[in-house]
């Protein structure tokens, strides 16, 4: 892998990323390599961790995302792929803004799960749009139990999927480092992240998640998206007034989600860059051979 690159640390609402800038494509990080640089105790440590990289050098993406200057190869700590991290984008544009690599305003960048407009001002919150989601269609609804206890959930894809419970209490959902059993397994070939939520009032929901690849996480950007669309159809169903626009209470911090008359929904929250850093050689030299 070279000589030891620049990294970057940062969060969006306590889910965090290692930042690995890579403007020449040269980086074709392994599984066993992003698990070394998440680890908490051994790496850097991150929830995931997110490459940035010229979309014209990812011929992957390159075709779908000619708009997008950047592609945000996101991994998460596993070193498994996912399509879409809405935590992770804000703090992507957010360092894109602050290194100079894009102005403040609005921009696209490209990921696995298509492009996506963003608008990102020169300080404060940033805001993601991202395509309609969907729900289960014609399909059986998906079970999730944890212990004892079992619930029905929705199913919602916003790329990432998603099954959204409604409890009563967030201790219900347990210990949520070990991933909750959902079924049929048929319904997630890929995995899926699991979001519990509590109603708080119109329009405000708090949550957990177990996000796949990585366990439970203080915040998952596409699961508040997912959640607020899955309570305002909840809510309907139930005969109630639901807003266009949620509060969406994360163990890390507050996120906001508004959806569009056209079923665009958009997730805005803070994104902070912590810190800059170098990988000393023999630890580096150690990684690239994994």
């Amino acid at each position: 892998m070279g000589q030891p690159p620049l990294l970057l640390k940062g969060h969006a609402t306590g889910n965090d990323f290692v930042l690995l800038p890579d403007p020449e494509a040269r980086f074709d990080v392994t599984p066993a390599q992003v698990r070394a640089l998440c680890d908490r105790r051994t790496g850097v440590g991150g929830d995931g961790l997110l490459r940035v990289v010229p979309t014209a050098l990812c011929p992957e993406v390159a075709e779908q995302a000619p708009e997008a200057p950047w592609f945000m190869d996101y991994r998460n700590a596993d070193g498994s792929t996912a399509e879409m991290c809405g935590n992770g984008i804000r703090l992507f544009a957010r360092y894109l803004v602050n290194s100079g690599l894009a102005v403040p305003g609005a921009m696209t960048v490209a990921t696995r799960g298509g492009p996506h407009p963003m608008v990102v001002p020169e300080a404060g919150d940033v805001t993601v749009a991202l395509a309609p989601a969907t729900g289960p269609l014609l399909r059986a609804m998906p079970v999730v139990s944890v212990g004892d206890n079992s619930w029905n959930a929705t199913a919602v894809t916003c790329p990432n999927p998603h099954a959204v419970v409604f409890v009563e209490s967030l201790g219900d959902a347990g210990d949520l480092m070990s991933a909750p059993l959902v079924s049929p397994d048929s319904m997630f070939p890929a995995g899926v992240n699991v979001e519990f939520v509590v109603r708080v009032a119109p329009g405000h929901v708090r949550m957990r998640v177990h996000e796949r690849g990585v366990g439970e996480t203080l915040s998952c950007g596409t699961g508040a998206v997912a959640v607020a669309w899955a309570a305002r159809r909840a809510d309907e169903a139930d005969g109630l007034e639901s807003p266009h626009s949620f509060q969406v209470d994360v163990p890390g911090g507050t996120l906001w989600v508004i959806e569009r008359a056209d079923g665009t929904l958009e997730l805005t929250g803070p994104a902070v860059v912590v810190a800059e850093l170098r990988p000393s050689d023999p630890w580096w030299a150690a990684l690239s051979v994994r």
